[in-house]
């Protein structure tokens, strides 16, 4: 049978892409091989699509076979269930310990060849992450010891990277995580390499670790937000045991509220709850806008569960937060959680909620306050609110903010961003009759040409 390697970097988006790239298997080489092995199964290709790109669960016996196939035992199969039994490569374990030595494992297993990691789906384990964010909350953080084995890190080099920190999230905003994913992994891997050999005081030590965990938490993100969740995970994982390590918690809790926003995307809310409670309890005597910014967080989760009563006991939380006086600082990697954010996230809660005026008011406020630096999240805003008037019934208004969020996903590209615009475009499409479908229509098509 003809092999031809998948080579498109899109093509790993679930874990049976994965299984067929590593076997140099075609949709219609995956049907065939099923088919040989049941007997009596029609070998279409579209089957297989399916299953892959619509959610569709292939039947027992299908997945028996392919479990032979792959010398899947047919136990794990049924106790795991589709598509986790399916074999994807090295996966994330909750058994490095919590220490300096455990934090740089995790760091020098992950920068640089995180790079290289297509697999566009989660591979935690269903409930690893929530006894991960427990175990941030509840186990301590050891003390930090002076390290001499080679060239002295001085305050003045770590400063460089700490002063770098607040521009690379700020060009990562402006123009999306795909175009600045390497150059934050390229630090990180820099960092990394001088916590493994440089000489240093247990202070540096502290400040090397939190530069490195805020380094794994924005590698995370722009590899969220382009699409290499994989990859997201083990940089969050990473950066979480590196903020431990530096015992900066709020710095933890924001890694968190991350890999929380991750599990909405993937609808595992459950698991999305107990990761956001773990962060916002970890945080509690944090600056106001970092707890505003981890209460709405978890406040998404319960609106994602249809618990209007907690979501809005939260959105309180995070409302008195951010009116509080405050005389500390607030983080620079909370900085982006200003007024505009803060409305825009209060509108998230109430459009999972159903509640479309209201999602539509806070928006606006969104939108009228959004820093003009911020492609990425307007566009995003704008999709947003395009839905909420869309639901109102406001077809013409719903086409006017989506066309104005496509020059913003020229600008910054996310994978997220395009899967809300092909979404909204599919539910405005519906109303043909409407002369601004058309134009909007053309100019989506235009973007995807481009």
């Amino acid at each position: 049978m003809t092999r031809r390697l998948l080579s498109s970097p899109d093509a790993l988006r679930h874990p049976l892409s994965y299984v067929r790239h590593e076997r140099g298997w075609t949709l219609q080489d995956l049907v065939d091989v099923i088919a040989w092995r049941v007997g009596n199964m029609a070998a279409r290709r579209e089957k297989a699509w399916k299953w892959e790109n619509w959610g569709v669960v292939p039947d027992v016996e299908t997945q028996l076979a392919l479990a032979r196939e792959l010398g899947v035992q047919p136990e794990l199969v049924q106790a795991l269930g589709w598509p986790s039994w399916l074999p994807v490569g090295d996966q994330i374990t909750q058994d490095t310990p919590w220490s300096a030595d455990g934090a740089f494992a995790q760091l020098d297993a992950t920068a640089g060849s995180a790079m290289v990691d297509r697999r566009g789906f989660l591979i935690m384990g269903t409930g690893i992450a929530t006894r991960l964010a427990d175990d941030w909350l509840n186990i301590d953080s050891q003390q930090l010891v002076s390290v001499l084995r080679g060239g002295r890190v001085d305050a003045g080099l770590v400063a460089c990277f700490e002063q770098r920190l607040p521009q690379l999230r700020k060009i990562e905003a402006a123009i999306g995580g795909g175009n600045i994913r390497s150059v934050v992994d390229t630090e990180l891997r820099l960092v990394t390499d001088l916590i493994a050999h440089g000489s240093y005081t247990a202070d540096i030590a502290q400040r090397l670790f939190t530069v490195a965990g805020e380094l794994g938490c924005v590698a995370g993100w722009t590899s969220f937000d382009a699409g290499w969740h994989a990859a997201a995970e083990r940089y969050w994982v990473a950066a979480l045991h590196a903020a431990h390590t530096a015992g900066d918690r709020g710095l933890g809790a924001n890694v968190l509220k991350c890999m929380s926003l991750q599990r909405v995307d993937a609808e595992r809310p459950t698991e999305a709850l107990g990761i956001a409670r773990a962060g916002l309890e970890g945080a509690r005597n944090a600056q106001g806008p970092v707890v505003a910014m981890l209460a709405v967080r978890q406040a998404r989760t319960h609106a994602m569960l249809g618990d209007a009563s907690e979501c809005e006991q939260l959105l309180l939380l995070a409302s008195q937060a951010m009116e509080r006086p405050e005389n500390r600082p607030t983080p620079h990697w909370a900085a982006y959680f200003d007024r505009s954010e803060y409305c825009a996230q209060v509108a998230a809660c109430y459009q999972q909620l159903g509640r479309h005026q209201t999602t539509n008011e806070w928006l606006t406020q969104a939108l009228a306050q959004q820093p003009e630096d911020r492609n990425r999240d307007r566009a995003t805003y704008l999709i947003w609110h395009a839905d909420a008037v869309l639901n109102l019934g406001d077809v013409e208004h719903a086409c006017a903010l989506v066309s104005q969020a496509v020059p913003d996903i020229a600008v910054a590209r996310s994978a997220r961003n395009q899967k809300r615009l092909n979404d909204i475009h599919a539910k405005i499409k519906i109303h043909r009759n409407v002369p601004a479908v058309d134009l909007l229509t053309q100019q989506v098509r235009e973007l995807a040409a481009a």
